[in-house]
């Protein structure tokens, strides 16, 4: 499970959408779009239509995950930060109701304009 007091995931990239692994693709609904697909090293983080999918491998050999579903319809608030000329990082907070704060940073802006409008269908 997410640690939502110190719930950040650093520096991910873009990859392709297929690169999601069985047992997330196994927790997908019939219907649910993929919007983006971001991973660090080993951990990923998947933006649907409808929820994130954060996934925290675990163990040496990374068979062990951790997958938190976290929908859109319980953030409260959030806030992007995009990429600039120096700054090419880009950041995505989301406080989810009585749970707490999660970030992400991002590698460039990746798909943050289409996140931001799932989340405010969603969210407001």
């Amino acid at each position: 499970m997410i640690d939502f007091e110190n719930g950040t995931f650093a520096k991910l990239r873009q990859v392709d959408n297929d690169d999601i692994g069985g047992t997330v693709r196994s927790l997908l609904l019939p219907d649910e779009e993929i919007i983006g697909v971001y991973k660090t090293v080993r951990d990923r983080v998947i933006f649907t239509d409808r929820r994130i999918l954060a996934v925290n491998i675990q163990g040496a050999t990374g068979k062990k995950q951790d997958i938190s579903s976290l929908p859109y319809r319980k953030v409260t608030a959030f806030s992007i930060e995009t990429s600039g000329i120096f700054d090419t990082d880009s950041e995505l907070e989301l406080y989810f109701s009585g749970l707490g704060k999660v970030r992400f940073e991002f590698f460039g802006s990746g798909h943050m304009a289409q996140i931001g409008q799932t989340l405010a269908k969603y969210a407001l």
